[in-house]
């Protein structure tokens, strides 16, 4: 058996649980509070939000395979503006040649910055940021600088068009990626690789994986889910815009932290992402349901990560440990002094 096929990261190991324990008590607290305010949640809140994760989510997804082996793509939002302004300009004849086009263009431009960072050894954040000011340069150069309408909107219909009230193809689109992504993560020696090269490059050398090529593969990959992302949102808005903002990257910084995803590298994956990306969705839908300003749904989901990240460092987890530890022996000592004394009695 080979040193690669010896790792043994395991979904129980590399991906937190309470991460859908969080989203399952945001599922409650959206039914449960918006009837305190007078107004009601239902079956099209879930849907709304399951629509935005299965956009946003694979923006998600994308940074979180770079956090996973120790690296920090900037540029996601960048690629993601990038990939629905390329399938905008392309694929109002063709849906499809749009997607292959958009997705083609940033994977490429995310495996040139795969290789400047896995080649030069230069910091991952530092070069994305770059990289994402050339990507949005790009955008913009393509769109004029403005927003470009796509005239195809029967795409856009079919795939917001609700399936079982709850699902749409947009959504099973976004649920098959994930699904993807978990099993490579946890059935192959890709994924074993992957976290290896994030909990240790040197060791992992050592043990014969290829760290160079999957920190180019993981940019790769990380700029084309971007630009799926991208994408999907494009032709379901009719719209590509040349610059979203900072909210594609916030959002998909908030839910790799909030799924668990180690800052360090090494630990997370697609399932831990989906929950926390899934629970920022339904926070959203939670405060627009009970009419709150926008600044209030900022303050909240702040302060929920700040918590989370909290609770979830190093030091508290080893803390509480500890503490587990010492009160485990302090109960054994208990219970052999007892059983001391009734047998000298």
């Amino acid at each position: 058996m080979s040193a690669q096929a010896r790792m043994k990261p395991r979904f129980s190991a590399n991906e937190q649980k309470w991460p859908i324990f969080l989203m399952i008590g945001l599922v409650i607290l959206t039914f449960a509070i918006p009837p305190l305010f007078h107004h009601s949640s239902s079956a099209f809140t879930i849907y709304n939000a399951l629509q935005n994760t299965a956009t946003l989510g694979l923006v998600a997804l994308g940074l979180g395979l770079t956090m996973v082996v120790g690296e920090f793509d900037l540029s996601i939002a960048g690629t993601y503006a990038l990939g629905g302004m390329v399938a905008v300009k392309l694929g109002t004849g063709n849906p499809l040649v749009g997607i292959l086009a958009g997705v083609g263009v940033c994977v490429v431009f995310g495996l040139i910055q795969g290789l400047i960072i896995a080649k030069l050894k230069i910091n991952s954040m530092a070069l994305t940021l770059g990289g994402y000011l050339v990507a949005l340069g790009l955008t913009g150069t393509i769109g004029d600088n403005k927003s470009q309408s796509f005239s195809n909107y029967d795409i856009g219909i079919a795939l917001n068009q609700p399936i079982a009230t709850l699902f749409s193809i947009r959504i099973f689109i976004g649920i098959a990626v994930f699904l993807a992504v978990f099993l490579l993560m946890n059935l192959t020696n890709l994924g074993r690789g992957m976290r290896a090269t994030g909990g240790g490059r040197r060791a992992s050398r050592t043990a014969g994986v290829r760290v160079d090529a999957i920190v180019i593969g993981t940019f790769g990959a990380s700029a084309g889910l971007a630009a799926l992302g991208g994408i999907i949102q494009a032709y379901c808005t009719a719209t590509a815009t040349s610059n979203p903002g900072l909210f594609p990257l916030i959002f998909a910084v908030t839910a790799c932290l909030l799924g668990g995803v180690g800052l360090a590298g090494g630990r997370g994956g697609a399932f831990g992402i989906a929950c926390g990306a899934l629970t920022i969705a339904l926070l959203a839908e939670l405060f627009s349901t009970v009419a709150a300003p926008q600044y209030v749904s900022g303050l909240f989901t702040g302060l929920l990560l700040i918590v989370v990240t909290t609770a979830a460092s190093p030091y508290v987890i080893r803390k509480w440990r500890e503490r587990r530890i010492d009160k485990s022996l302090k109960l054994e000592n208990k219970v052999l002094v007892t059983s001391d004394s009734s047998s000298k009695s």
